[in-house]
């Protein structure tokens, strides 16, 4: 007898394994950085906004901790004269370009995916880099830039799934001979470099905008101090007298004051800035901010106020706003050196307890109108808060 033999079952599966096809992985890497691209471009529309615009406030400054507005006002915004955001589009037209010549299927084109895998990398590098200064210098987080980071780290994960479907042979060989391959494409290749001219141009041709520095007063503005000690600046019998409440640490306040120096400039008959200080420190004003926030702003409004009294209040004042706007340490070194004074004496106007009393004094004047944020102003004994209403503009500038 001979032993029976056994036919495969019809419905049994193949023994080799069903692959996915090729543009099954490339597509969702172009989906992924045509996003990263709209992200980046609206991130740099939002920082000019932030430096141009004294009434923007982006739809996710959600909270302190939560706002992309305080992330674009950080000095780690800008890189080498360049706003991070404009070198995320950068980055991202780069990786398009070259993923442009990986579209058809070929040897070629897959070994192009070894330097797309390694810009990949580095991009998440950088959002690695730039998640740790959220979190340790810029204390808020930004909604966009976090997409951008789950984007790059999403870019990277493909890159290497795409490498291990299609790839062949170890990286660093398959590198090189993808950046070889790459110069073999004309087209990319005069693209490329058209891109980094482009954005050589650009380093040079942008306008700084994010610096800004306060106009002096011109020969035909007065300035003085009114009876009850506060510096002012405008007209010696204004129409309209806006009292400022500020701190130096605030981004905003040093916007709104640039706007309202240059408004006293264009109307120095008729408007009057009165200049009040309220830094928000729980050092000096922990019935508003119990929690440590802007730290050291209180002693820089008590150097403002020794200045004021040694008639040098707008060169302290503009000097203070300049180094709040940097977030640099507070130094004494540095600000005796940008105005005049010596580190010892301003050393000593932080520890004076008449000037702390004067600020304690400004501060409860604040209070008395129920101000709870910088920047504030009180115009005929009515508040706003953050800016000043459309219609005072106008009074002011008919």
């Amino acid at each position: 007898m001979t032993a029976p033999t056994h036919q495969a079952l019809p419905n049994s599966p193949p023994n080799t394994k069903s692959k996915r096809p090729y543009h099954y992985y490339t597509l969702p890497v172009f989906i992924l950085v045509v996003l990263g691209l709209v992200d980046s471009v609206y991130l740099a529309y939002l920082h000019v906004q932030n430096y141009t615009d004294i009434s923007f406030s982006s739809f996710c400054a959600l909270s302190k901790s939560i706002n992309c507005d305080t992330v674009s006002q950080s000095p780690w915004s800008i890189l080498f004269g360049v706003p991070i955001a404009l070198w995320g589009v950068g980055s991202y037209l780069l990786f398009l370009i070259i993923l442009s010549t990986t579209f058809r299927k070929s040897k070629e084109a897959v070994s192009i995916w070894y330097v797309l895998f390694s810009l990949s990398l580095l991009y998440s590098t950088v959002s690695v880099y730039f998640s740790y200064l959220s979190s340790t210098k810029i204390n808020a987080y930004c909604i966009l830039c976090f997409l951008s980071y789950v984007i790059n780290f999403s870019i990277l994960f493909l890159c290497f799934i795409i490498l291990r479907r299609f790839g062949a042979g170890s990286f660093i060989p398959g590198f090189f001979k993808g950046a070889k391959q790459l110069f073999q494409y004309r087209c990319a290749t005069i693209s490329i470099i058209l891109l980094i001219v482009g954005f050589i141009l650009l380093r040079f041709l942008l306008s700084p905008y994010w610096l800004y520095s306060f106009p002096s007063p011109g020969t035909d503005v007065s300035h003085g101090i009114t009876k009850e000690g506060h510096p002012w600046i405008g007209a010696d019998n204004p129409t309209v007298t806006i009292h400022e409440y500020a701190d130096y640490q605030c981004f905003q306040c040093g916007k709104m004051h640039l706007f309202l120096r240059q408004l006293v400039n264009e109307y120095p008959d008729t408007l009057r800035l009165v200049h009040h200080h309220y830094p928000m420190d729980h050092e000096f004003n922990a019935l508003i901010v119990p929690e440590p926030f802007h730290i050291g702003s209180g002693k820089m409004a008590m150097i403002a106020i020794y200045a004021g009294a040694k008639g040098k209040f707008w060169e302290m004042n503009d000097a203070l706003y300049s180094l709040g706007r940097e977030k640099q340490p507070f130094n004494t070194r540095t600000l005796a050196a940008m105005t005049g004074f010596s580190p010892g004496e301003l050393t000593a106007a932080t520890k004076h307890p008449q000037i702390r009393e004067f600020l304690l004094a400004d501060i409860r004047s604040g209070m008395r109108y129920g101000i709870t944020g910088t920047p504030s102003y009180v115009i005929d004994e009515q508040v706003y808060q953050g800016s000043l209403p459309p219609e005072i503009l106008k009074s002011i500038m008919q």
